[in-house]
């Protein structure tokens, strides 16, 4: 188990991270959501090892993973750091670099790991091209393939589809969380896009100016948001009277004492999202059809527990 134990780190005077504690379990993925520059990827670099812990304490199985100060090498050799400034031979061919982290003595073991790991990223057809002429998000898939060669214990990840067009990014994302299911690998993810862990993670921590916000499971989260943070991470939401809405809370009725005025409406393919004004406040709701600018129409909210 990772234990992550009141941690704290700082670049001069003020705290980027402020009194963080989570575990991750053998096996489970923690996904950590946060805007950019809220402390998702210095965690992460305290994890591995790569800063100085200010305060707090990081162990994996009961063994403590120290800082530059006090270990030459950066990183433990059980855990891999995909960062989001990947670092690749580009002059090797994709095999060649994923393929770099694979024992010598056995070339044809090799070569089997090294294809399936391009499978998981979705890379075999481009296995004998330069990393020079990948592009951004390719590379990035390198980088995740390289990580898996030796089937770390744990696996920290930032942003690691932040280079991904979308086509791609689908497939990709359950084809490695499935992976990391089957091997029981550890996974602490950074991200700002709840499509990259909503289904995938075990449990979720929310970070803002470097503080915890909110920690558990994505379900128990999602259903009740205590911040309109951790609301607006999963979906369009609504604040009255103190009370959080997803836009699926709101319905357009045929009768109701609530009304409101359309401003706009959006299409989101299977339904619409309609922006509209009640009691001088903007409120999001969905609705299977457009609805035309200046229409007044009847609001329901749904009853919270």
């Amino acid at each position: 188990m990772l234990r992550v134990k009141k941690i704290s780190f700082g670049y001069g005077n003020s705290p980027t991270v402020d009194s963080i504690s989570f575990c991750v379990k053998k096996g489970d993925v923690l996904a950590i959501a946060g805007e950019s520059g809220s402390g998702k990827s210095t965690i992460l670099k305290l994890i591995y090892g790569e800063l100085d812990l200010g305060a707090g304490s990081v162990s994996w199985e009961g063994q403590n993973i120290l800082g530059p100060q006090n270990k030459l090498i950066v990183g433990p050799e059980f855990m891999k750091y995909v960062s989001q400034e990947f670092e690749l031979m580009t002059f090797t061919t994709v095999s060649e670099s994923v393929g770099s982290h694979l024992s010598a003595f056995f070339p044809k073991k090799r070569s089997e790991r090294t294809q399936e790991l391009l499978e998981i990223v979705g890379l075999s057809e481009y296995k004998n091209r330069k990393v020079k002429l990948l592009s951004g998000g390719q590379r990035q898939r390198v980088s995740l393939a390289k990580a898996l060669a030796k089937e770390p214990e744990i696996l920290l990840l930032d942003e690691p589809f932040g280079h991904i067009d979308s086509f791609k990014k689908r497939v990709l994302r359950k084809q490695l969380f499935d992976y990391l299911k089957i091997k029981n690998i550890s996974c602490v993810v950074a991200t700002h896009d709840k499509e990259d862990v909503l289904a995938f993670a075990d449990k979720m921590l929310f970070i803002n100016n470097g503080k915890s916000l909110a920690y558990g499971r994505p379900k128990e989260l999602f259903s009740n948001p205590e911040h309109s943070f951790v609301a607006a991470f999963f979906s369009e939401y609504s604040k009255i009277d103190n009370v959080i809405y997803y836009s699926h809370d709101i319905k357009i009725v045929p009768k109701s004492k609530l009304r409101a005025v359309v401003v706009k409406s959006y299409y989101k393919g299977s339904y619409f999202l309609i922006e509209a004004v009640h009691c001088s406040k903007t409120v999001f709701l969905e609705h299977p059809e457009w609805v035309r600018p200046d229409s007044e129409i009847n609001i329901e909210f749904k009853m919270k527990a």
